[in-house]
């Protein structure tokens, strides 16, 4: 028993350390492209990455699913012991990538225009937004093969891989960064042709690993068809169950922005300060998540209880560990981080004001977390749909009711979003947990 847990640890860190690298190594560059604008002396340079960078950030957050799904459909044809499902899961993914790519160029104006609408700024900011924006959303196909890849590789349990495309994006990218910007003087035209360029190299390389896998992959006597109506359903279904459910969950942190700047500006400041190190600690956290969305769904397809179990139980376990140092660590380096984060002294004294809201989200949000993983790895998403519209609108709900409390009643609203989603999850957990293994045996 106690050597299963073992192992099972093993096979957790294996794949979540690569994952946390990679999730760390991401915020890192976009640090390194605001460095670079700012050599300019135009400040307009750097509200345009920013508005830009974040249009496309919450463009491009709905279609997580090309990753989410991707990563639990390849597991549980491994644990079924069926490559040629995984074959035809990673061909199905790589048309829908280049449907939605292309789709998003086609429909670029209309994206364009509804985009700066709602993201307000001044006409020299919007006018270097838009130039941004006309670049970039041609590396949409490359953007969304990558997510593609990326899942396929987790989902085989090969996490080194994906990490090496998420580093060869990543640093590529602050490269041609810098030439485009520093030497060649292209200002934002130079960071949105690095950005497009890095990703369709990236997409080159993990297309050459991808093929030398599929290769590899045998093949059964009956062979399993791309176009699988069946499955085609599955993939439609899980993808727009995702869709929804990250939709959802961005309107949550918009909304937690919106309110904060109702709050007056050095709370926005404070709050968008203690963001990052809800942020921070969801990169590291994810990890675990993702490692058990592979496991999981690995479990799921071979119709193993016990493993499936033990699995959720380690990988839950390790989360609230990591969750726990994480906190401490925060609220231990918080003031100094919050002073290193900015000099003023009016955001720094509110920010610590509210920092222990922050500091100890991840003891709670950790579950919720952990369980997204689990609950993707199953393909339990309309599930996971139902949690998060009803944690939603509880968020909104006691939002309301926490009104005359301003600032303080908005972090508990975002804390009982984070315990809601939980507590569903756990509502779902053993009704799904019978009902996809009927028996005890395994």
């Amino acid at each position: 028993m106690a050597s299963d847990k073992l192992k099972t640890s093993n096979k957790v860190f294996a794949l979540a350390v690569p994952v946390m690298i990679s999730n760390i190594s991401t915020p890192l560059i976009g640090v390194v492209d605001t460095a670079i604008v700012g050599q300019s002396p135009d400040p307009s340079l750097i509200g345009a990455v920013a508005i830009s960078a974040m249009l496309f950030s919450l463009l491009y957050w709905g279609f997580g699913f090309l990753r989410m799904g991707t990563t639990s459909l390849t597991a549980q044809s491994i644990g079924a012991c069926e490559p040629s499902e995984s074959r035809a899961i990673l061909m199905r993914a790589l048309i829908v990538s280049l449907a939605t790519g292309f789709g998003l160029i086609a429909l670029q104006t209309p994206i364009s225009a509804l985009g700066f609408f709602f993201l307000k700024a001044s006409s020299s900011v919007e006018f270097l937004s838009k130039e941004y924006f006309d670049i970039r959303i041609w590396s949409a196909p490359a953007t969304f093969i990558n997510y593609a890849l990326v899942g396929w590789f987790i989902g085989l349990g090969r996490a080194r891989i994906a990490l090496l495309i998420q580093l060869i994006l990543n640093f590529l990218n602050a490269f041609l960064d810098w030439y485009f910007v520093i030497e060649l003087g292209m200002g934002v035209k130079g960071v949105a042709l690095g950005t497009l360029f890095a990703e369709f190299f990236a997409a080159t390389i993990g297309l050459i690993f991808a093929v030398k896998i599929y290769l590899h992959l045998k093949t059964e006597k009956n062979k399993i068809s791309i176009w699988d109506f069946s499955k085609l359903r599955k993939l439609f279904n899980v993808s727009t169950d995702i869709m929804v459910r990250s939709l959802a969950l961005m309107f949550v942190f918009m909304w937690f922005t919106s309110q904060s700047a109702k709050n007056g500006d050095l709370v926005l400041a404070a709050n968008a300060i203690l963001m990052h190190f809800i942020t921070t600690t969801a990169y590291f956290l994810d990890g675990f998540a993702i490692a058990a969305e592979s496991l999981a769904g690995r479990a799921i397809g071979a119709k193993s209880r016990k493993d499936f179990v033990r699995i959720s139980k380690v990988t839950l376990s390790w989360s609230a560990i990591i969750a726990a140092l994480a906190s401490i660590v925060l609220i231990a380096l918080g003031p100094n981080i919050i002073r290193v984060l900015t000099v003023d002294t009016n955001i720094q004294e509110t920010a610590i004001e509210f920092m222990l809201w922050a500091a100890l989200a991840p003891l709670i949000a950790t579950w919720c977390y952990q369980l997204d993983g689990i609950f993707l790895g199953a393909t339990w998403t309309r599930e996971m749909v139902k949690s998060m519209l009803i944690s939603t609108s509880l968020f909104l709900l006691v939002y309301w009711v926490l009104l005359p409390l301003q600032n303080t009643g908005l972090w508990l609203s975002l804390y009982f979003h984070f315990a809601a989603r939980a507590v569903t999850l756990g509502y779902y957990f053993p009704r799904l947990l019978n009902r996809d293994f009927p028996s005890a045996k395994h």
